[in-house]
């Protein structure tokens, strides 16, 4: 190659680049139709955030969040002007007639959380239910999510998997609903304060037994952490440290007990001697978590054996 000649070469992605910034032009020219859009914004890394979600951002007549100052980071990070608007559990019952108000005079308004998808774990599923109730379109602009993230890096099942939300902040509220769940057949996820990981553990351990589990930190951010362990082994951890950030709790399903016949027809004695056959196998059945059918015809085979005794 001569001295006059230049080797032209392209940065790495810039054809990528150069593409998704075309579509975010193409999307931004086309009108945005009037509805109520429920758009994902990113759980810490403002890369997070899906070229779709931007254009309706940029064309939204209004866009409602938990935190105007926290969520105008997100907007003047990519240059979006649209006017923002608090929508939070104080002001919901304020603000849902001047949603719809606007929806119904043909506006096209966007509703974004601090935080990942809206309506997980905050007011906005009352606007959306009363936006449908009240006829206008509700459209979903999917994207980052922390339980799922949390739920993907577990290593846990996902055929199934119960999001609860907050779990109570005392203690004796907590306990009771972690019973109310230990039977649920899947992984379970908990989203939980930074200052009560430690005792959630705790009492996680206390009532699910040593369940497989993972507390997942800060995801996406430059100290995202995931730490996995039996609850009794975290719950020691966060005993001592206290975790920084926010912070998502996912525990595996429980464990399926191989139950033999005679564990299941020693209970079922006492039981036949004051009920029916049937109320006697719907009792254990229910008891020890056991197929109805299984129980019902050990507890017919155990009947016969009786009568056929005396």
């Amino acid at each position: 190659m001569r001295e006059d000649q230049h080797q032209v070469t392209e940065a790495p992605g810039s054809a990528a680049s150069l593409r998704a910034a075309s579509e975010v032009l193409r999307l931004c020219g086309e009108p945005l139709t009037a509805a109520l859009y429920l758009v994902s914004t990113p759980i810490g890394n403002l890369g997070d955030i899906t070229l779709r979600a931007l254009s309706v951002l940029v064309r939204a007549d209004a866009v409602y969040c938990e935190d105007t100052r926290h969520s105008r980071t997100l907007l003047s990070h990519y240059s979006i002007r649209t006017p923002l608007r608090p929508y939070h559990e104080h002001n919901a019952e304020e603000q849902r007639p001047k949603v719809l108000g606007e929806l119904a005079c043909g506006k096209a308004i966007a509703l974004i959380s601090d935080a990942g998808t809206p309506l997980i774990s905050d007011p906005g599923y009352k606007l959306a239910r009363e936006a449908i109730e009240a006829g206008h379109p509700v459209v979903a602009i999917p994207g980052a999510s922390a339980s799922l993230a949390a739920l993907t890096v577990s290593g846990l099942p996902t055929d199934a998997f119960f999001f609860a939300g907050f779990l109570p902040a005392r203690e004796g509220g907590r306990r009771a609903r972690i019973e109310e769940l230990r039977d649920v057949p899947g992984t379970l996820a908990f989203f939980e304060a930074p200052t009560r990981t430690g005792a959630t553990l705790a009492d996680l351990a206390l009532v699910l037994g040593a369940r497989p589990a993972v507390v997942a930190r800060e995801l996406t951010k430059l100290h995202e952490d995931v730490r996995r362990g039996t609850l009794d082994e975290l719950a020691t951890y966060y005993g001592e440290t206290e975790p920084r950030g926010e912070v998502v709790i996912v525990i595996g399903p429980p464990v399926e007990e191989d139950l033999s016949d005679a564990a299941i027809c020693a209970m079922l004695e006492p039981a036949l001697a004051e009920m029916s056959v049937r109320d006697a196998a719907r009792a254990v059945a229910e008891r020890l978590k056991a197929p109805k059918a299984r129980v019902y015809d050990l507890a017919l085979a155990m009947r016969r054996r009786g009568s056929d005794a005396e």
